[in-house]
């Protein structure tokens, strides 16, 4: 390949047995045997064992006993064949060896702060060295799985005469759902740029120029506080087209999956995928991204408690119940009701029918004939309710749903359900500020059916957005947008911008609007998440080659970090507060 190597550490197989190769990486291993010296020889393809033999090479066996953990070697050699008690079957190259005839340290490694083999390693541990960590079976696997997942996308967008088109990364700020990380202009003192938050609107743009089939491995930013599955700086495809069509859409999105899974995971995924709104999803399952890899659905008993004895359900805006197969104990109960108060329950209720099928409950001498026989299930199993508002049951249920269905082994793991979410609501009302807000953004398009009347009932109006589901994970979402400047300002007025603000922050894209611009829609779907997804990894910093922290912050690098008085004056900035 180079005068550094012949072939990687993962390559040496019994064909090649007789040739002379040389191998350059780093050593995962060393072994003494009296005389005969082993090295376990890695680069990110695999590994590669390493003979040294001081009657076939002093000059190699000598320098061998100084050869550490991690430091950097070239050996050149004849590959052998191992003899058959000596055969390693759990690796691709566990048949041969390469007797080493040259070697040469080219690096040495000081003294590691953990080893590679080492399980349960603090995390900021393992990201202050990150190099290090980066060199570990699983994060090699995860960031090359990442890497081809990416050839392929980019291929098949490419097929699917998709034009890849980069968007600025210093641009406006503008209200999209998050906070903005704010770049201070050195040229325009006082004045700032925001880091995208997504190109939502510059690919829109994109599309009344004339370009009308974008897409792009796009960066964005989001000042936001962080999780396992949240990070600030996410990767997303970014994809927009003219004259959209759903169908289109979809197929071009199921197809570029279904690829993934096959060249990455030798997985074929049945398409098209099914396909159900978001009143369904949350009538069912009680969440808009539901896994339906198990069944253990929601069921409703509103109307059949509205002239109940048991109060709490009779004056509650919902009621709903899961029928769980497991009769739990009080002390089982006491945890399920602690953890349905902490996504908003007030309590939770229960009917426990044992292995004879009799009924064990607080409630029970409060519900009629006809309420016990609806809610009469299995012996051995339990009916648990949540009453409240609608939304306050489908988040405690939902929740309870996707918990028990881990804990009670409903889920099948090694199943892959695609899930396509439409019809969402276009409008959520935040009550603290007492204002609607978008459910997507606010260059959604009503659907069809409320085109012309979403501002008359933004409670019940529904938009033409649409969020791709697997295993309960959200791959990512999408919808058709508003290209009537019309019917965007409208918009902007329901969501209480004022014309002067319109123009302020949305002026650039009005003006556009009102030039000839197409009908558009797309999709953005991120790169981590699908990674994550892709992996069966849980940790979402896992799946990013050199991420932050839950704080935001960088261990390696020490980013964030303090800026001299020299370049704030230059930016004509001034600290409230001095770092701690």
């Amino acid at each position: 390949m180079t005068t550094w190597r012949t072939h990687m550490a993962g390559e040496p197989t019994k064909e090649l047995v007789g040739e002379q190769l040389v191998l350059a990486g780093w050593v995962a291993r060393r072994r003494d045997h009296g005389g005969l010296i082993f090295v376990d020889l890695r680069d990110r393809t695999g590994i590669t064992q390493l003979v040294i033999n001081p009657e076939l090479a002093p000059e190699a066996a000598e320098l061998a006993h100084q050869i550490r953990n991690e430091f950097v070697l070239r050996a050149e050699g004849t590959l052998v064949a191992r003899s058959p008690e000596t055969v390693n079957p759990t690796m691709p190259t566990g048949e041969v060896e390469l007797q080493v005839e040259q070697l040469a340290i080219v690096s040495r490694s000081t003294p590691l702060p953990f080893q590679l083999d080492e399980e349960n390693v603090d995390e900021t541990l393992r990201l202050r060295y990150r190099w290090l960590d980066l060199r570990r079976e699983k994060l090699q696997r995860n960031i090359t799985l990442r890497a081809q997942m990416v050839g392929i996308i980019r291929r098949e967008m490419e097929e699917a005469g998709f034009l890849d088109i980069q968007t600025p990364i210093l641009f406006k700020p503008t209200p999209e759902g998050a906070r903005d990380f704010i770049v201070p202009a050195r040229l325009q003192k006082g004045r700032f740029y925001a880091l995208p938050q997504s190109p939502q609107i510059l690919k829109q743009l994109t599309m009344v120029a004339g370009f009308d089939r974008y897409y792009q491995i796009a960066i964005c930013f989001r000042d936001e506080d962080l999780r396992a599955d949240r990070v600030q700086e996410i990767t997303q495809l970014d994809v927009e087209m003219s004259f959209p069509d759903q169908e289109f859409l979809y197929a071009t999105m199921e197809r570029m999956y279904a690829r993934i899974w096959r060249e990455c995971l030798g997985i074929e995924i049945p398409t098209p995928f099914p396909r159900m709104t978001f009143e369904e999803a949350d009538r069912r399952f009680g969440s808009d991204k539901p896994d339906t890899r198990f069944g253990l659905e929601i069921e409703d008993a509103t109307e059949a408690t509205r002239t109940s004895e048991f109060g709490v359900f009779k004056n509650a805006d919902a009621v709903r119940f899961l029928r769980v197969p497991q009769a739990y104990s009080r002390g089982d109960l006491a945890k399920l009701e602690e953890l349905a108060k902490e996504w908003g329950a007030k309590g939770l209720a229960y009917l426990v029918f044992d292995e004879e099928g009799e009924v064990r409950s607080p409630i029970a001498k409060f519900l009629s004939e006809d309420e016990l026989a609806l809610f009469r299930s299995d012996p051995g199993s339990t009916v648990l309710f949540a009453a409240d508002s609608r939304p306050v049951t489908s988040r405690v249920l939902g929740a309870l749903r996707s918990q028990l269905g881990k804990e009670l082994g409903l889920i099948d793991e090694e199943a892959f359900t695609f899930l396509w979410v439409y019809d969402f609501p276009m409008f959520e009302r935040d009550e603290e500020e007492g204002r609607w807000t978008a459910v997507h953004h606010p260059f959604t398009r009503p659907n069809d059916e409320w085109k012309g009347r979403f501002a008359d009932d933004p409670e019940h109006a529904l938009a033409h957005a649409y969020d791709l589901i697997v295993n309960g994970n959200e791959l990512g979402g999408g919808s058709f947008r508003i290209h009537e400047p019309e019917i965007q300002a409208n918009v902007f007025e329901l969501l209480g911008l004022s014309e002067e603000e319109q123009r302020s922050k949305f002026g650039f894209l009005l003006d556009a609007l009102a030039m000839g611009a197409p009908p558009m829609g797309g999709i953005a779907l991120g790169i981590d998440r699908m990674t994550m997804v892709l992996a069966a990894e849980p940790n979402l910093r896992d799946v990013i080659a050199f991420p932050k922290n839950q704080a935001g912050v960088d261990p390696m690098s020490g980013a964030p970090s303090d800026v001299t008085e020299e370049q704030l004056d230059e930016l004509g900035i001034r600290l409230v507060e001095q770092p701690s």
